[in-house]
């Protein structure tokens, strides 16, 4: 963070349980969305084909969304981002490989125009309004 502001974590998912990883970093003027990702369901869960997180925080703060990171391409942090992108236009920040992997996950959504994919590579800094994300 470059403005000395306070941060909050907020896991919306992944605690205690593999998959369903999300995890929000908010400021008081911005929010970063770390995965987004889906649980697959066991046999507790009949007729069900897939879990993703809460998205209600967000849709509270959504004045405050700035962008979406995904540190790897596994269904458990990517599973549940044509769902975010369905109610969000965020820009998604990933490696070169990960962004594949999203690409054809979005086309089958139909959301493959529509999202806004930036490629990240190792070191890189990006400034997200009170952020400064290093990869």
């Amino acid at each position: 963070m470059s403005n000395g502001n306070s941060v909050r974590l907020i896991p919306l998912g992944g605690l205690e349980e593999i998959g369903k990883n999300m995890l929000l970093l908010e400021t008081e003027q911005d929010i970063l969305v770390v995965d987004a990702g889906q649980l697959f369901p066991d046999e507790e869960l009949p007729g069900i084909d897939l879990v993703i997180p809460d998205f209600s925080y967000l849709r509270k703060k959504a004045a405050k969304l700035r962008a979406v990171i995904i540190t790897h391409g596994h269904e458990d942090h990517t599973g549940a981002l044509p769902f975010l992108l369905k109610e969000f236009n965020l820009p998604v920040y990933a490696t070169r490989l990960t962004l594949g992997l999203i690409k054809a996950k979005l086309a089958e959504h139909g959301l493959a125009k529509k999202a806004k994919l930036r490629e990240i590579k190792p070191g890189q800094t990006l400034n997200l309004n009170s952020f400064q994300v290093e990869f």
